[in-house]
């Protein structure tokens, strides 16, 4: 399957999912003042407006959705991480004989005292980071760490650089992620001017449009001016005399002001003003004027780099169709009533959007060739060295942190000189004004949506799965437990509801259809179970006796003898689909009856509290091998078009559920491969998914079946990206998606995998997860 780069893949995904959140491309066509038609060209347009037949509720929009994507003290590791302590740099060259260099520290910084391996790999087409955890008594090669990197053959091993100089030449290699500061056009528009030539005369802005420079940062002289000056002069008064500028969470914005900016009587176009807005990425317009004013277009302004557009009073987002989406969402209706909000709103949704932009082919293309070249360049250097040992002649099955015994001192003393020139260098950078964010925070304190609370601080039990069940969860516990209990809250004690007879290794509460599905025991013992919630519920109330294996013997579903996995459909509306996993077997139940259809029946016909007669099986389905990860998918029209999807081997393959006929979804073209989930997310109506492997999450977008066959052609809306450590489990909730690991959770948004936190939780286990309208719940 080829694969379209990142720039490529998030610059061109549509649907409806990205129309209701983002806008939608249109073709825009503006005039001037004597009716010429001036260029036209196809933005993206984002105005908070939802479409009178959308679904879409009004205010749903939260204020917490305002993050800064793939911020610097989450991106920029080298600096943060490695420079100025003892770490571990290596250069080799790869299967196709392009170079590429390895860095290693074990560092438990910022990480709550949890140690861990973080590593960067340095290659033409862009860096890959990754975290691996530590472990005292399992000793880590660079073999496995650049494996886990999907790096498996070499055309020279990598050999570990000894010279303390080459921490500048990675700190320049990292730099070209991006800057750390940044600088942004603000146009002043009167009244009815539809040229830029007559915004970029205007000698003076009004009485709001100096309201509005007050709210983006502070009044600034230029002469002098020790900080972040954005290409202005600060010596001789060449560019204006003041500026507007400000700090925002550790960032140093500057705001190259059109009224601000040197104005010339005899020069009607304003170069010396277009020189500056005309090169920035991002831009401003404040539009005064009320509704009658005409529109303002982007092809108003013509300058090749002026990506996105802010016109003041009704907000509106204006991008080029090759930047890739980027947050945040315009709430609807686009109106802010708090100053601080609407100023945390523009300033996060400026830095985005310019980071966005550097994504699009023109700036993605370049600074791989930057990159690329600096890579070679750096290699070429270092390869006459090679014969006076510059390079360590240490394999790389060699241990990470150990020096050989013989040459301790020796050792020591280059570790010290090593964390002495990095030292120096960050001081130097921090000094120069391009140190990452990690180093200030500033901007407003509030709470995150993803916040923990304590639910019950004192549970003597390890929980191998759970659900949740209103306010409530009910877990299953390892064998020294007590089997299933039913946890209210943290000033409840909770109560047993199966004794630990019944191990219990999957389960779904589904309220709705006032139904537990469980997996227990293992082996050929293994079985489905089927329960009724209400059952269950007058047991507890009633207090009757805890239940034992014995007493579910009326629950089991029989034909799922030996099961290792089951999956049910999240959308099931009417008709719950499960399908049971029995070695390379797939079974599919359906149960078609609605709860209130259940309840009538047990009551008319007197039959068990066993929901087990509801079911009915379908058809078998025989497999290749026995699947790893299940997830169904459920086809546009529901009449034979629903999907199963199945990881095993190296692959996700799509299995048509009417005819048992399997499709190659995508393969994974790595030595090792551990699969984590398959989630379904749903655009325009047709299924998409989320595959989730190793450290990679891939975006496919299914289409409907075309006869028999599903449409599993490379897409224009897939892309992908690398979580930064191994995930154990992947939670989907609009508009982020969540990876947990052992101790931590990485936080991503939905729409193009950018980062937006990270948490470190030691001894974490995700429990369970609910998605309700309004919030999602985790249980950890």
């Amino acid at each position: 399957i080829k694969h379209l780069s990142a720039s490529e893949d998030l610059g061109c995904r549509r649907g409806e999912f990205s129309r209701k959140h983002y806008g939608s491309v249109e073709l825009l066509i503006s005039s001037d003042a004597d009716g010429a038609i001036q260029r036209a060209g196809r933005f993206r347009v984002e105005n908070g407006s939802i479409d009178e037949t959308s679904d879409y509720t009004p205010g749903t929009w939260r204020r917490t959705d305002v993050h800064l994507e793939n911020p610097e003290y989450h991106t920029r590791w080298y600096f943060k991480y490695f420079l100025g302590k003892v770490h571990q740099n290596y250069v080799g060259t790869d299967a196709e004989k392009n170079p590429f260099f390895l860095s290693v520290v074990l560092s438990d910084q910022n990480n709550q005292r949890v140690p861990q391996y973080r590593a960067i790999l340095w290659r033409k087409m862009g860096t890959l980071k990754i975290s691996l955890p530590y472990s005292p008594t399992k000793t880590l090669s660079v073999k496995s760490i650049l494996s886990a990197m999907n790096v498996d053959r070499f055309e020279k091993g990598p050999r570990e650089i000894l010279n303390p100089e080459i921490q500048k030449d990675l700190l320049v290699l990292e730099e070209q992620e991006g800057s750390v500061n940044f600088k942004f056009g603000v146009l002043y528009a009167k009244d009815g001017q539809l040229t830029d030539d007559e915004m970029f005369s205007n000698e003076s802005g009004s009485e709001t449009f100096d309201k509005f420079l007050n709210l983006l940062g502070n009044t600034i002289c230029l002469q002098g001016w020790a900080g972040y000056r954005g290409g202005l002069d600060t010596k001789n008064d060449t560019t204006g005399i003041n500026s507007i500028y400000t700090v925002y969470q550790g960032h140093e914005l500057m705001f190259h002001v059109s009224t601000m900016l040197p104005y010339s009587k005899e020069n009607k176009q304003q170069v010396e003003r277009k020189r500056h807005i005309g090169n920035d990425i991002v831009t401003i317009v404040f539009q005064e004027g009320d509704d009658a004013s005409p529109s303002f277009k982007p092809s108003m302004i013509r300058s090749h780099f002026t990506r996105i557009l802010h016109p003041q009073a009704e907000l509106k987002i204006f991008s080029e169709e090759s930047v890739p989406l980027f947050g945040p969402p315009l709430p609807s209706p686009p109106v802010f009533t708090d100053h601080q909000e609407f100023r945390d709103f523009l300033l996060v949704k400026l830095i985005n959007g310019e980071k966005a932009t550097l994504e699009t082919p023109t700036f993605a293309q370049k600074r791989q060739r930057t990159l690329d070249m600096l890579i070679r360049s750096l290699y070429q250097d270092l390869m006459p060295d090679m014969p006076k040992n510059m390079l360590n002649r240490r394999s790389f099955s060699d241990v990470l942190p150990e020096s050989p015994k013989s040459a301790r001192k020796k050792e020591e003393a280059r570790q010290a000189e090593f964390v002495r020139v990095g030292q120096a260098l960050k001081l130097k950078t921090i000094v120069r004004g391009d140190a990452p964010t990690s180093l200030v925070t500033t901007g407003l304190c509030r709470k995150e949506p993803w916040e923990s609370q304590s639910f019950c601080s004192s549970f003597p039990y390890d929980i191998v799965c759970g659900d949740s069940w209103g306010q409530s969860l009910l877990v299953a516990t390892d064998s020294a437990g007590w089997g299933i209990e039913l946890l209210y809250s943290p000033t409840l004690p909770p109560v047993q509801v199966f004794d630990k007879t019944l191990t219990v290794k999957q389960m779904h509460v589904l309220e709705p259809q006032d139904l537990l599905i469980a997996r227990a025991d293992k082996g050929k013992d293994a079985r489905l179970y089927v329960y009724r919630l209400s059952t269950l519920k007058r047991g507890i109330e009633e207090r009757q006796l805890v239940r034992t294996k014995c007493d579910s013997r009326e629950n089991k579903l029989e034909k799922t003898k030996g099961c290792h996995l089951y999956s049910i459909n999240t959308h099931h509306g009417v008709e719950l689909r499960i399908v049971v996993a029995i070695r390379n077997k797939l079974l599919l139940i359906t149960r078609k009856q609605s709860r209130l259809d259940c309840l009538s029946s047990a009551t008319v016909t007197g039959t068990t509290d066993s929901p087990v007669e509801d079911f009915q099986y379908i058809r078998e389905i025989c497999l290749c091998d026995s699947p790893v990860v299940m997830a169904l998918v459920d086809g546009p029209t529901g009449e034979n078009d629903h999907m199963i999807c199945v990881a095993y081997r190296h692959q996700f393959d799509l299995i048509n559920e009417s005819t048992g006929d399997a499709y190659r979804l995508h393969h994974v073209d790595s030595n090792r491969v551990n699969f984590v989930a398959a989630i379904d997310v749903y655009e325009d109506g047709e299924a998409g998914l989320l595959l989730c492997y190793n450290n990679i999450c891939i975006y496919k977008k299914v289409c409907p079946f075309n006869g028999a066959t599903p449409m599993i052609q490379p897409n224009t809306s897939d892309f992908h990206f690398s979580w930064n450590q191994m995930p154990n489990a992947i939670v989907c909730a609009f508009p982020y998606i969540l990876a947990f690991t052992t101790d931590s959770i990485e936080i991503r948004l939905v729409v193009n995998g950018n980062l937006v936190y990270t948490a470190v939780v030691p001894e974490l286990q995700l429990t369970a997860s609910r998605v309700s309208v309004l919030a999602i719940r985790f249980y950890l």
